[in-house]
C-alpha cells in the first residue's frame, strides 16, 4: 500500500440533487480508486478517495470536467495517508 494515499474532497454549490454522486460513481469507474461519496447535511458533498495520487488527482479533474462540474463552486483537498478499508467506490448514505 505504500504510494498509496487518501484524499477527503468537499465541494460546495449546488452539488445535491443534480445527480452528482451518481455521476461520481460512474467518473469512478474509469480509475483505479476506491472510496465514497456522500450528501453532507450542510448542502456540500463530501468525497473519499484512495488511490495513487496521480490517479486521485485525475480522478478529481474528471469530475469537475463531468456534466455536474459546473454545479461546483468550492472544492478543498485534505490528504493523508491510505487506509485500504474500501474495496470499490459507492455511494455512502447517511
Amino acid at each position: 500500500m505504500s504510494g498509496r494515499k487518501r484524499a477527503v474532497v468537499r465541494y460546495a454549490g449546488r452539488v445535491q440533487g443534480v445527480g452528482f454522486r451518481y455521476t461520481v460513481v460512474h467518473v469512478a469507474k474509469d480509475y483505479p480508486v476506491s472510496g465514497f461519496v456522500q450528501n453532507e447535511m450542510d448542502g456540500s458533498v463530501r468525497i473519499c478517495v484512495e488511490g495513487e495520487e496521480g490517479e486521485i488527482l485525475r480522478f478529481i479533474q474528471a469530475v469537475k470536467q463531468s456534466p455536474v462540474g459546473r454545479f461546483i463552486f468550492n472544492e478543498s483537498i485534505q490528504w493523508g495517508g491510505a487506509t485500504g478499508e474500501y474495496r470499490d467506490f459507492t455511494v455512502r448514505y447517511g
